[in-house]
């Protein structure tokens, strides 16, 4: 299987590739400058620039987009369409780091967790953002997508436990009552759905266990 993980210097960009790697995966690592990833394939080229004839040999794109800057969170939909769009009509999937604030939390589906009084409102614009990258996700029928929630507290430098619950599109607490996922344990959940592919175009989430 190979594999290309876009904006692969990131946090979690980082982790997915070599979490990969450690697998047995053929690899490689797509990013702006310099390669700051595991991967030994990698190729300096922004995400916007990227063509069909660039990603023609991989089985699995990871996106692993992240902006945080309010003139900025535009990009998260913009950059998913555009992935979406040089997949489109092909079998090669596509799968995305996505965010928590718009896992639901009542079973009717009519509210997220960033609808809560006691959500951040730092965090709000970022978000929403997230959510309508969702949304205009789910319109995509042409490109075998698969978006993944973190839990609400996702930690980037919390321990790698190696396991993790697998849920839907609903807010899900382990037996502690939290809503808690390292990046780390979050790479091996990133990890196993690309081997499995069991979640072509759903939302999925994970918690740690």
């Amino acid at each position: 299987m190979k594999i290309a993980v876009v904006c692969a210097n990131g946090r979690v960009g980082k982790l997915v590739v070599k979490e990969a790697i450690d697998r047995g995966l053929e690899v490689t690592a797509i990013a702006r400058g310099e390669n700051q990833t595991a991967a030994e394939q990698y190729v300096s080229k922004d995400l916007f620039d990227l063509t069909a004839k660039d990603v023609e040999a991989y089985d699995v794109v990871v996106d692993a987009f992240g902006a945080w800057a309010e003139e900025q969170l535009p990009l998260h939909s913009k950059s998913l369409m555009h992935l979406c769009d040089i997949l489109s009509g092909t079998e090669k999937r596509l799968v995305v780091v996505g965010g928590a604030g718009s896992l639901y939390v009542n079973p009717e589906h009519t509210a997220v967790v960033s609808d809560g009084a006691d959500f951040p409102a730092e965090y709000l614009p970022l978000a929403k953002a997230q959510g309508k990258a969702l949304a205009d996700l789910r319109e995509r029928n042409d490109a075998a997508w698969t978006f993944i929630s973190p839990a609400g507290d996702f930690q980037a430098d919390g321990e790698r436990t190696g396991a993790y619950i697998l849920s839907g599109e609903e807010l899900t607490l382990n037996e502690k009552g939290e809503s808690i996922i390292s990046y780390a344990d979050y790479a091996i959940a990133m990890v196993d759905e690309i081997v499995s592919g069991n979640h072509i175009r759903e939302r999925i989430s994970v918690v740690r266990k």
